[in-house]
């Protein structure tokens, strides 16, 4: 028996969610597993058509931890676990150290939520969460560096594992080719839209490419604080016909997109405290063939081999993105990119990940 305890679950959407989603699905081929997840309008569909048992938490958001944290103490009095994985540390913060000895307990970091000055009283609260768990464990090398500065001990690295691919189906497939139209190269975006994922920098470099590149097309899926403005950028710099902003989108149409484009592209960047702690949408994109540009500031270099499956760059400076663009577009690159990063993203297959943490257990 295994157990999860964790505020990121589908059929909330995010990066966060499909992690604990895939963690918790691979762990089923080695035994039972009880999930406790935060409540959701659209949890009843997902639940019932899950092979999982999961059990949702309701009620105001700051009596819903209290009360996650007791069923889960409960559950571990009563019953006998090999492990259980918590993914963030507000999720193990209240449970007693005397009850997880009963069990061999893993919680996951991923960089920003553990980003506080180090004496300051929430990185106090961090490490004596932290503290509780057998094996911490960080989503990145870059992760794990920066946890042990801050203080945090006994840090493992295990990459997230990847869902995908997945098999489209033929409506996805003709939506996706009615937005790409004949358009070449393709390039595409999957991600919030935050300051940090440089969608800015990108839509400035399109406008670059253009000259040489004229039936380029991008795409980006994801809505975010930035929206309205990447709205205004794209029309200031006249790009309507070049470039798609898919604010909704389904997983099938999603998919399909990312199936039918050319190139990955998320140059991330440090934004106040936030990071890009590993990025799976590299791996994602990696599962289809496609090869990344990714930033050089975060976890990106455990997701991108950069040469290789894509290219790491500033993306502050758009210069290099352009000259990295140019270098992977120019000759058809990308496709020998492609290939090596369809490759490269077989390591990230959960039926190999998971086996990295039953061998901790």
């Amino acid at each position: 028996m295994f157990l999860i305890s964790t505020r990121n679950f589908p059929p909330e959407l995010g990066g966060m969610q499909n992690l604990m989603e895939g963690l918790s699905n691979a762990l089923l081929n080695h035994g039972p597993v009880k999930v406790f997840a935060e409540a959701h309008n659209d949890a009843k569909n997902y639940d019932q058509n899950s092979n999982l048992n999961i059990d949702r938490v309701a009620g105001l958001k700051i009596f819903r931890k209290y009360r996650k944290a007791n069923l889960v103490k409960e559950f571990l009095e009563q019953n006998e676990v090999r492990a259980s994985f918590f993914d963030h540390w507000k999720s193990i913060e209240n449970i007693e150290k005397n009850i997880l000895e009963k069990t061999k307990s893993f919680c996951l970091i991923h960089s920003k939520e553990i980003n506080h000055p180090v004496g300051s009283s929430l990185n106090k609260r961090v490490l004596k969460a932290l503290a509780k768990a057998d094996y911490v464990i960080a989503n990145s090398r870059f992760t794990k560096e920066f946890a042990i500065k801050l203080g945090v001990k006994n840090v493992t690295v295990i990459n997230p594992g990847c869902n995908y691919p997945i098999q489209i189906n033929d409506e996805a497939k003709e939506y996706a080719k009615n937005i790409f139209g004949d358009a070449s190269p393709k390039l595409i975006t999957v991600s919030r839209l935050d300051a940090r994922k440089s969608h800015k920098n990108v839509l400035m470099t399109i406008k670059n490419l253009l000259p040489k590149f004229p039936n380029l097309k991008y795409v980006s899926i994801g809505d975010g604080d930035e929206g309205n403005n990447l709205l205004k950028l794209r029309k200031y710099l006249k790009l309507e016909n070049s470039v798609e902003m898919i604010f909704k989108s389904t997983e099938q149409e999603k998919v399909a997109l990312l199936d039918q484009s050319d190139v990955f592209v998320m140059p991330s960047v440090i934004y106040k405290k936030s990071v890009e702690g590993f990025g799976i949408a590299f791996i994602e994109a990696a599962s289809y063939g496609k090869p990344s540009i990714g930033g050089i500031y975060g976890g990106e270099g455990d997701a991108i081999k950069s040469g290789h499956t894509g290219f790491l760059c500033n993306g502050n400076d758009l210069n290099a993105i352009y000259e990295t663009l140019l270098k992977t577009l120019s000759n058809n690159h990308f496709a020998e990119l492609g290939a090596n990063a369809l490759e490269f993203s077989k390591d990230f297959s959960w039926d190999k990940v998971i086996k990295k943490y039953i061998s901790l257990i």
